[in-house]
């Protein structure tokens, strides 16, 4: 199950890098989908940790709330939860915004330290 979790937090980092590669290249809806990609992967990947099972879901507060994350963990998770929908769209690439995609990429980089301490 260890090589299971090593894949999914593995995945979870590179869609950080991506997410951050984008936000330079001024692609703001991509680098907010790959954040929210990258956290609930790395929640998965703690997930399958604890449960020794993928939770197949894509809401982050409720995978977050499964592995006993705290109230700051799941403030992110709320606010990176509708960046899976609305980056489906095509009116939402240009809404997002440089400071936006700045604060979702820090909080990612907290979720995604807060999940390496724990896995």
């Amino acid at each position: 199950m260890i090589d299971e979790v090593n894949k999914w937090f593995n995945l979870a980092e590179r869609d950080f890098f991506s997410a951050k590669f984008f936000f330079k290249k001024k692609t703001y809806y991509v680098s907010a989908f790959l954040c929210q990609q990258s956290v609930e992967k790395g929640l998965k990947a703690l997930y399958i940790k604890k449960y020794q099972k993928l939770f197949k879901i894509h809401d982050l507060v409720k995978l977050a709330k499964k592995i006993g994350a705290d109230i700051e963990i799941l403030d992110v998770c709320a606010n990176l939860n509708p960046v899976y929908i609305e980056t489906r769209y095509p009116d939402v690439p240009t809404s997002y915004k440089k400071e936006e995609i700045k604060k979702l990429l820090k909080d990612t980089e907290k979720v995604l330290k807060w999940i390496k301490t724990n896995l």
